[in-house]
């Protein structure tokens, strides 16, 4: 068996990696979000930039908007939050 480095057109192929780490944060950040209670995140959205996390959409109320930022500042690896989530309109902290 003869091993040969693999080539495309005698060049080396490219391996492009975009930011593994940055994915795999937001995964663990949106997993988080999803089993936590007190909140419905399925309209809030995740960036993250470095170990900063944005956040972004819409929840019911205040409460929620709260413990999202509560929840996603437990997550491992998470340095900073910006959070920009809104409430529903009409909706008021009890």
């Amino acid at each position: 068996m003869v091993f040969k480095h693999p080539q495309f057109n005698e060049t080396a192929p490219e391996i492009e990696v975009e930011f593994p780490a940055y994915a795999q944060l937001e995964g663990k950040v949106a997993d988080a979000l999803a089993s936590a209670g007190g909140i419905d995140a399925s309209e809030v959205t995740v960036t993250v930039t470095g170990s900063s996390i944005a956040l972004a959409g819409r929840v019911a109320d205040a409460r929620e908007i709260a413990r999202a930022e509560e929840v996603v500042r437990s997550v491992e690896g998470v340095t900073d939050v910006r959070n920009s989530i809104t409430a529903e309109a009409g909706s008021h902290l009890t």
